[in-house]
């Protein structure tokens, strides 16, 4: 079993709900990074999405692209943020660890260059935002082969037949992302999120994590109240944003925040 097939199992045991945190590799700088990686799984975290810094992140609001070009000044790049998994997993061997990002720099590096990077930096899933499921075969296999999970997002208006597709060709779990439009955009509609997350569950066996709009302890927990997952992204990055002249300040307010989060979770 991957990792983060164990993590949702473990957790489903236990009764609780899997606290899944986003940042952007080398934002505001590199050396910023791994050691905030730690202080999330200090801080309560479950599983870390590390987001490949592009040049053009369509399916993210103005603060994760702020965040890319942050990180792009400092020459961030695929090969990089898979130098920061190695980093990371000199101290943890447990944690899962997602790299989310854009199809282009895969296709750079070389989808079979890219599986063997990934399995030796002992990542666990891979999450490409714009890799529609119908033309992922190819490289979900070289990732499955390697014991990496592909994971895939499914928006509102997914039908049943697309999520049976994701659930076939994916696994680890299905992102499903709450609002219409990009990251940190809008409001949860709790009715609509719940209606649709038992909608998918019925067409699917695979955890179901929810995101976009999560931005506090009190949607977090109406989050964990109806999915497997809650996903944080842009109101982590928004700390980093605001705090930029004090890091350690930013650090301060991520932890507070995601502590916050993990005890609304399990309360």
């Amino acid at each position: 079993m991957s990792r983060l097939a164990v993590k949702f199992e473990d957790l489903a045991k236990a009764g609780r709900k899997a606290l899944v945190a986003y940042i952007t590799a080398g934002d505001p700088n590199p050396e910023f990074t791994v050691p905030l990686m730690h202080a999330m799984v200090e801080a309560g975290v479950d599983v870390i999405e590390l987001g490949v810094p592009f040049s053009d992140p369509m399916a993210d609001g103005p603060v994760i692209q702020r965040a890319c070009e942050r990180a792009l000044l400092h020459k961030m790049s695929l090969r990089r943020t898979l130098a920061m998994a190695i980093e990371f997993r000199k101290i943890d061997q447990n944690t899962p660890l997602v790299i989310m990002g854009y199809l282009n720099p895969i296709e750079a590096m070389g989808y079979e260059e890219f599986a063997n990077a990934a399995q030796r930096a002992e990542v666990d899933g891979v999450l490409t935002v714009d890799l529609p499921p119908e033309e992922a075969e190819a490289s979900t296999e070289l990732l499955k082969a390697r014991g990496i999970d592909p994971i895939f997002l499914l928006a509102p208006n997914s039908t049943p037949e697309r999520v049976r597709l994701m659930t076939a060709i994916g696994s680890g779990y299905l992102y499903y992302v709450s609002l219409k439009g990009v990251t940190g955009a809008g409001h949860l509609n709790t009715v609509d999120v719940s209606n649709k997350v038992a909608e998918i569950k019925a067409n699917s066996n695979l955890p179901i994590a929810v995101g976009f709009g999560v931005k506090d302890a009190i949607t977090a927990k109406t989050v964990a109240d109806i999915a497997d997952g809650v996903v944080v992204g842009s109101a982590l990055i928004s700390k980093i944003e605001t705090n930029q002249d004090d890091l350690v300040r930013a650090r301060s307010q991520i932890v507070e925040l995601l502590s916050a989060m993990r005890q609304a979770m399990d309360n």
